[in-house]
């Protein structure tokens, strides 16, 4: 049986800030778009309880009623927002070829990647149980809600000392807890970390747990695991921020489309071009840098006009 196939001017795979503000505008240029929602409809922002830095929104919003908004904004202007997630691509020759679920197949004549980027975890239970109670991949995003509180930043790169730095202009104090004896951070990073009287390296811990009634009220550690002088302390903390590093969903374009050592989509710098003619990469996972819902839509605004553009240039 052979797969169904389906024809678009513009295939938009991704439901974030940068999808659907994508949608939006290459809806409002006549471009008819197909807007595939993906794994996590409303991408990671339907993980953040309250939105208070996203322009327009005064009393703050939830994740989900902001993505809510953007979907019933891009489906108004005529987007075909459907269910489904990318399994495959083939961006060898235009037009492009993207399979849904491991069966339909859409062509393409142009193509906006804004499938973000996952953060990792330890793979604690306690995670999950305090997800938005208290556990937090994104200091920027959440800090604001720990003023004058005791918070913790688990890892030893430039993100987690950046983070720390951040949050300790916030927070009472402020514990990075670290696996290895030393940090990875550059050495501007580590001079900003170990000077800051409001932040506590620990060194050589690991986090067992979290633990608290109605969220975060502290965290089980162990230092020097599997050493003879191995011990357990507990840390009461308001706060645990995951600052290991973010995985880009890029993984089926990786065979075209040129990325970073860590994966994330290389673009032209300020634009959402790509290597690939006439296919864009808006949000997360061209941005190991910022990660914010408002240059995630600035981003998908980028792509929308670009692949508009494209498309006007090779009369599509």
């Amino acid at each position: 049986m052979t797969a169904q196939t389906e024809h678009t001017r513009c295939l938009i795979i991704g439901s974030g800030p940068a999808g659907f503000t994508a949608a939006i505008y290459a809806a409002r240029a006549n471009l008819s778009p197909i807007l595939y929602e993906g794994m996590q409809p409303g991408g990671q922002l339907t993980t953040t309880t309250d939105i208070e830095n996203f322009p327009g929104y005064p009393e703050g919003v939830s994740g989900n009623d902001m993505m809510e908004d953007l979907r019933k904004q891009a489906s108004r202007f005529g987007t075909d927002v459907r269910w489904g997630v990318a399994t495959a691509s083939d961006l060898s020759q235009a037009p492009y070829k993207i399979t849904i679920d491991g069966e339909k197949v859409i062509t393409c004549d142009t193509l906006i990647i804004a499938t973000g980027a996952t953060a990792k975890y330890l793979g604690l239970p306690d995670e999950a149980k305090y997800a938005g109670m208290g556990v937090s991949a994104c200091a920027t995003c959440d800090g604001f809600f720990y003023r004058k509180k005791a918070v913790a930043v688990v890892g030893g790169g430039d993100t987690a000392c950046e983070e720390a730095s951040y949050l300790a202009g916030l927070a009472s104090q402020v514990y990075l807890i670290v696996r290895k004896p030393f940090l990875r951070a550059s050495k501007i990073m580590q001079e900003r970390v170990l000077t800051n009287p409001k932040i506590t390296v620990l060194f050589e811990h690991e986090t067992l747990g979290l633990f608290g009634e109605n969220g975060v009220e502290g965290a089980h550690l162990v230092k020097r695991r599997g050493q003879p002088d191995e011990t357990t302390v507990d840390i009461a903390i308001d706060g645990f921020f995951l600052a290991i590093g973010h995985t880009p969903n890029a993984g089926i374009f990786r065979p075209w489309i040129d990325v970073d050592e860590v994966g994330y989509i290389k673009t032209i710098p300020g634009t959402p071009v790509t290597n690939v003619a006439g296919v864009f990469a808006a949000g997360d996972v061209a941005d190991p840098h910022y990660r914010q819902a408002i240059t995630a839509a600035g981003s998908g605004c980028q792509a929308a006009i670009e692949a508009e553009r494209y498309l006007v240039a090779n009369k599509l």
